[in-house]
């Protein structure tokens, strides 16, 4: 995949990390390319259910997240996009001191693009699959 805008590693993390709920949760960006993201999400207690796995809203928002990111990768400079539908199924408790969200591309449109989204519990440098999940992005010119 090629992105359209040769800035878009910059574009992606300065938008996604300006939103407030991006900034609640904490989550930093690791790798970045054209049509994949990583993110990487550190526990804290306050995003975690009565048994301490991180709570499935939580990681409904970070296959969001990483999905999002990934179709934002490949937007023009000046192009944005917004949820409009994503399903996430939750495969295993996500126990651990993070949880890592890698989204990619699967579709990319003009006007929508779909990605996909895993995230891995990190427990002990062990990651396991927890999360599988689909998003669907609406592009928009602002």
């Amino acid at each position: 995949m090629e992105a359209a805008n040769p800035e878009y590693a910059e574009a992606v993390r300065a938008v996604v990390l300006s939103m407030p709920a991006a900034k609640h949760l904490g989550f930093t960006f690791g790798r970045i390319g054209p049509g994949e993201v990583e993110i990487v999400q550190p526990r804290r207690p306050e995003l975690t259910e009565h048994n301490g796995f991180f709570q499935g809203s939580i990681l409904g928002a970070l296959a969001d997240f990483a999905g999002g990111s990934a179709a934002g990768t490949l937007l023009p400079a000046g192009w944005v996009n917004m949820t409009i539908d994503y399903t996430v199924k939750i495969l295993a408790p996500a126990k651990g001191e993070q949880v890592i969200a890698r989204g990619r591309v699967v579709k990319a449109g003009r006007t929508t693009t779909v990605a996909a989204a895993d995230l891995y519990a990190v427990d002990g440098g062990e990651e396991s699959l927890v999360v599988t999940a689909l998003v669907t992005m609406r592009n928009l010119k602002v």
